[in-house]
């Protein structure tokens, strides 16, 4: 608000500077025009050879005389000097192209600043020159009198302006100032919840709704937060806790234990917090938003990479459906391959007999992305979970729990890791059909990954 006072003093300032210039401009004018008049009728009286004695005037503000070009006064008004003329050579001299000088009113008897202007006259043989004298008396008078009412009307006008602006920055800002206390009740952990909205439908209002939603994705941010670091913190303890057990019962037995067996329980346990730890890693990396670039991504043949992580899985028998010919896709193998195993160990723990991993390659005319189903024949995962169960900690209550073995993060990172490839994933029944239609009865899961098709094979 000062600075809009600040602005608005310095524009009426220079707003008053030029009315009053503009002013004594147009006033100035004024006279010139009626002194020119009259010096104009004299000058024809002169070249009428008809001038009166004394020359006829209107107005005792008003003084004439005509000179000859030795500075002779040839004619005069009543009250003119008769004597002297009005202005000397070097005056005289400027006031040509009809324009005027000031002179002091008390050289000519008049009160104030006067303006004189010059008229030539009289024929050729004999040149002479209309000098009229006007009183700028009442000009400067009318200047004057705008400037005090200047001077005493635009300070009251600022006051007025700057009260006006003061209640209308307060009652504008009044309900930023509530947004204000009530982030700071939030943030202060005084009370939960949103912060007032303004009933005006203008930018606080719309300010308000945003940080109200802002407000609800942090609350979120931080129970997702909390609820990872407990699930994370449970899941650490579990392999932690079978390791001190294992170590606590082999020191009690002393030379009773059997170390190999000891070392090979420590070894699967030590194992299993890697990999929960390498899973933490990757989804909070993916959890910060920083876009990173592929690395080696790139043509990769599918059927290849398929058949050589089945390989990894002897009991339960997974079963490779491959197409006759090879099928390339775009992504990284490593994470490719991690996607694969992912979706294998989670349906060879819960397949009653076997598994079995198709590659149905998409017709390659315009074709943008090949299918990979995993398919099993255990006790499957209803429809209304099946979007659930891809977030982290996420476990069913049938036989899809903890003492399976796993740790709730498998298809949270295969969903992170085939977004990644520009690829998606979901979840259908083993009898479905690749649109999702149910063609068959009978237990099982399906699990179905579209993976973009490279737009360039390899020499």
């Amino acid at each position: 608000m000062v600075i809009g006072v600040a602005g608005l003093a310095a524009g009426l300032f220079v707003g008053g500077v030029l009315l009053v210039g503009a002013l004594g401009w147009a006033l100035q004018r004024t006279v010139d025009t009626e002194a020119f008049k009259t010096a104009d009728a004299v000058a024809m009286l002169t070249a009428e050879n008809a001038l009166p004695d004394p020359l006829p005037v209107a107005g005792a503000e008003v003084r004439v005389q005509v000179i000859d070009q030795r500075s002779r006064i040839l004619a005069a008004s009543i009250d003119a000097d008769r004597l002297v003329p009005m202005l000397n050579r070097e005056q005289l001299a400027r006031t040509h192209d009809r324009s005027g000088v000031y002179i002091p009113g008390r050289q000519i008897g008049l009160t104030g600043p006067v303006r004189v202007v010059a008229v030539p006259a009289g024929p050729p043989d004999d040149p002479q020159t209309v000098l009229v004298a006007k009183s700028m008396t009442d000009v400067a008078h009318s200047v004057k009198m705008v400037r005090a009412i200047l001077l005493v009307g635009f300070p009251l006008l600022l006051v007025l302006l700057a009260v006006v602006a003061w209640r209308v920055i307060g009652a504008t800002l009044r309900p930023v100032e509530a947004l204000r206390a009530g982030a700071e009740e939030i943030t202060g952990g005084a009370r939960p919840g949103q912060l007032p909205v303004p009933a005006s439908r203008d930018e606080i209002h719309r300010l308000a709704v945003t940080l109200n939603g802002m407000l609800d994705r942090l609350e979120s941010a931080r129970v997702r937060q909390r609820a990872f670091v407990a699930d994370a913190a449970h899941e650490l303890r579990s392999p932690l806790t079978n390791m001190r057990t294992q170590l606590e019962v082999a020191q009690h037995l002393g030379a009773r234990t059997d170390w190999p067996a000891v070392a090979d329980d420590l070894l699967a346990d030590t194992k299993r917090l890697s990999r929960l730890v390498d899973d933490l890693l990757l989804l909070a990396r993916a959890d910060d938003g920083t876009p990173r670039p592929r690395r080696s991504s790139g043509p990769v043949e599918l059927v290849e990479l398929v058949v050589g992580v089945a390989q990894r899985y002897p009991s339960p028998p997974v079963r490779v459906e491959p197409p006759d010919g090879p099928v390339w896709v775009q992504g990284e193998p490593d994470a490719l391959d991690r996607v694969l195993a992912n979706l294998l160990d989670n349906a060879v723990r819960h397949a009653a007999g076997e598994v079995v991993v198709a590659v149905l390659p998409q017709p390659q005319d315009g074709a943008d992305w090949h299918l990979v189903t995993v398919t099993d024949d255990g006790p499957g995962i209803p429809a209304v979970d099946r979007d659930r169960v891809f977030d982290r900690f996420t476990r069913l209550d049938d036989a899809r729990t903890r003492d399976s073995g796993g740790a709730g993060l498998g298809l949270a990172i295969v969903r992170e890791l085939v977004r990644r490839q520009g690829g998606t994933v979901r979840l259908a029944d083993a009898g479905a059909d690749a649109g999702g239609t149910r063609s068959g009865a009978g237990p099982g899961l399906r699990v179905e990954v579209r993976l973009p098709a490279a737009a360039r094979l390899p020499d």
